[in-house]
């Protein structure tokens, strides 16, 4: 079995579309897990608010969005704690100093007479 022969332009099609397919339900079996695995978290959160004695009707469900909007207010509100820079880049021209690692003098082609 030779998966990686292209003899025509059909192979290239039908490799493409195997390619694209299994992206895409890849894609679909993440959003599947996340959803479940929200589902659950959700669940338990409220398992764990009627064992502390609150009553169903006192708590208050939080949809996806919700906390989508509360994680990016935490993330901005963190995130921005340090200074803001004025992006200005200053180059200050230096002297060059002597090295004699530059000198000409001290070359390969040194010949004395």
């Amino acid at each position: 079995m030779n998966l990686l022969i292209i003899n025509t332009f059909d192979d290239i099609l039908l490799g493409s579309a195997i390619g694209i397919s299994v992206v895409f339900v890849a894609l679909a079996t993440l959003v599947l897990i996340f959803e479940f695995v929200q589902y659950l978290s959700i669940k338990a959160s409220k398992r764990r608010m009627l064992k502390t004695g609150k009553k169903e009707e006192e708590i208050i469900p939080t949809s996806a969005n919700d906390i989508v909007a509360i994680s990016v207010a935490l993330h901005l509100f963190l995130n921005n704690a340090h200074d803001n820079e004025s992006n200005v880049i200053t180059i200050k021209h230096i002297e060059k100093r002597y090295s004699p690692w530059s000198s000409k003098i001290y070359g390969l082609n040194n010949f004395q007479r």
